[in-house]
């Protein structure tokens, strides 16, 4: 097949995943003329746009930025204000996928024959953050295929110089700043760190209580609760306790180098998550 029926496209998140595939994609395919995007929702960590403008550097050409048309504000109205939660990820679909579906559409029409390559590690099991709707969508799966685990992952990007992003310091995976999969310390570190968002996320909170939402961003409490004195102290020394729990039953791979770094998802267990985001 020519050259001119085909496209490759690999999507980044901001994430250690999405960007280690970036890395190797480029070392072992240099043949492949891949086009990187990153599908800004316009609530992302700040960390994320630090670790993508170096991302770029590495790879040597821009990461393309498919900016959704409508904000999260407008789809929040559409909603009638209530939150995006894990039963209704409108923020995924509307945010992510549709300005995804909008800039495959005219290649697809035109017959081309679309290779999309996706950061699902061979150590997780298969979830598809994208079911292609079109016969010329291929899901392709190099970690998978290529048997690259975690470790290889992380592997790959301090061998590239990147490293990880800054947010893994205090926080187990990229996406919005409100994302509603993050753990309880991580709003407690959301505070911490980016205080004003913080503050953007509860306002959007109180306003989707006011309108009838049944969900809060955190399963159970809203962020006021969340934050009180006495609970960010209960939910640090919940963290400290799994913390010590884990360390004291793990054991290190004999065939790497030891390392004293936890991610929230080893402590808390793999959280559900969405894809397109988070990889």
């Amino acid at each position: 097949m020519s050259e001119v029926t085909e496209k490759h496209v690999l999507g980044l998140s901001g994430g250690r995943d999405s960007a280690a595939l970036a890395v190797y994609m480029r070392q072992h395919y240099p043949e492949l003329d891949i086009d990187y995007f990153f599908t800004d929702t316009g609530k992302e960590l700040p960390e994320v746009y630090e670790f993508l403008g170096r991302l770029e550097g590495f790879l040597g050409k821009p990461i393309l930025r498919l900016n959704p048309d409508r904000d999260f504000d407008f789809w929040l109205k559409q909603y009638n204000n209530f939150l995006p939660s894990p039963q209704t990820r409108w923020c995924t679909r509307q945010l992510k996928l549709r300005p995804f579906e909008h800039w495959l559409r005219p290649m697809l029409e035109e017959g081309k024959v679309i290779h999309s390559y996706v950061a699902i590690r061979a150590d997780e099991e298969y979830r598809e953050g994208y079911s292609s709707k079109h016969e010329n969508l291929k899901v392709v799966l190099p970690f998978k295929q290529d048997g690259i685990d975690k470790p290889g992952v992380q592997d790959i990007l301090e061998a590239s110089g990147l490293g990880l992003p800054k947010y893994y310091d205090w926080r187990s995976r990229s996406g919005c700043t409100f994302c509603f999969y993050q753990q309880k310390i991580e709003w407690v570190r959301l505070k911490e760190q980016h205080p004003e968002a913080f503050e953007e996320a509860k306002a959007y909170e109180k306003d989707a209580v006011a309108h009838g939402s049944p969900f809060t961003w955190s399963q159970g409490e809203s962020l006021d609760e969340l934050t009180r004195p006495e609970r960010v102290v209960q939910i640090k020394e919940d963290y400290e306790r799994r913390l010590a729990r884990l360390k004291a039953k793990r054991q290190d791979n004999p065939l790497r180098e030891p390392s004293g770094d936890v991610d929230l998802d080893e402590l808390y267990g793999q959280a559900k998550s969405c894809l397109a985001c988070h990889k």
